[in-house]
């Protein structure tokens, strides 16, 4: 592995990627796989990669590697009532 690896790192400084460019290329590919291999569970896909479920989805912003969840809305029973409680 470490080996493979250090090919990698010799074909990216020999063809002028600057480590920026190197980090973004590696973060988006592994955060891409993860999220694959849970099955879009993106939950499951930070503790495979070790990051905070935050972290995880500010990159997948950050990189525009999938689609922004829309939040729910609650439902329209939930919302009466939360008007009740905030009148009286």
């Amino acid at each position: 592995m470490k080996e493979t690896f250090e090919k990698i790192v010799d074909h990216l400084l020999e063809n002028g990627f600057f480590m920026e460019e190197a980090v973004e290329i590696l973060e988006k590919t592994l955060i891409a796989r993860a999220v694959e291999r849970t099955d879009g569970n993106r939950s499951a896909a930070s503790k495979l990669l070790g990051i905070h479920r935050n972290t995880l989805q500010r990159k997948i912003i950050e990189y525009k590697l999938g689609e922004q969840r829309p939040r729910r809305k609650p439902a329209r029973r939930e919302r009466a009532s939360r008007r009740r409680l905030k009148t009286g």
